[in-house]
């Protein structure tokens, strides 16, 4: 997104050029487009997704997220342990976190706020404030939202090749679980990403 442009209260005349923050949604996904209660991210969670996952959180000082991923988040991580580095519970508990919901009133996870007033003017100005990126996970109502105003500035799909079933982005395939081995990815110039994936064997 280009550099927004910020005029100096006690000049009209003195334009200083002020990069907003970007906003970055990322999203793990199974093949058949679940993105609910991602556990089955675990056995793929291996040293280079951690790299990965902490180089997301080392450029981030707040995360936004609706009230479903608040839900969630604000229930498994305040459980978890602080001290240990690995689990990465230390930032998550005590980020910034800001939740566009008209329904939550007093969050009690730490250090939360409540958007007020329109999702769109609210987001647009904390993009504006200075910081590091603001981290996005999941992917629903909100983030639709802020696509369509254009104030999100990047998606990060974590495709994992698993069928999981159950509610999704695309169709379901309710009742089918299944996973795969990854045999082949090709990458055109054009953007388009093809894995080529083969059931996995089991004993």
């Amino acid at each position: 997104m280009p550099a927004e442009f910020w005029v100096s209260p006690e000049s009209t005349t003195d334009i200083q050029e002020i990069p907003m923050r970007k906003l970055v949604n990322s999203t793990y996904i199974t093949l058949d487009g679940v993105i609910d209660n991602p556990m089955w991210t675990m056995p793929y969670f291996d040293e280079e997704a951690a790299s990965l996952a902490g180089a997301q959180t080392e450029e981030a000082d707040a995360m936004l997220m609706g009230r479903a991923t608040y839900d969630g988040m604000s229930a498994a991580w305040p459980t978890r342990d602080e001290s240990d580095p690995t689990t990465g519970a230390a930032y998550f508990n005590n980020v910034k976190k800001y939740v566009a919901s008209t329904t939550l009133t007093n969050p009690t996870w730490n250090n939360t706020e409540v958007l007020q007033g329109d999702l769109v003017e609210a987001v647009t100005a904390l993009k504006a404030q200075e910081g590091k990126n603001i981290i996005q996970y999941g992917f629903g109502s909100v983030t639709a939202q802020l696509i369509r105003a254009g104030l999100v500035d990047e998606v990060r799909f974590w495709i994992h090749p698993v069928l999981e079933g159950g509610p999704s982005l695309t169709a379901p395939l309710t009742d089918l679980k299944a996973s795969f081995d990854l045999v082949d990815t090709r990458v055109h110039k054009s953007g388009v990403i093809i894995a080529s994936y083969q059931p996995k064997v089991t004993s």
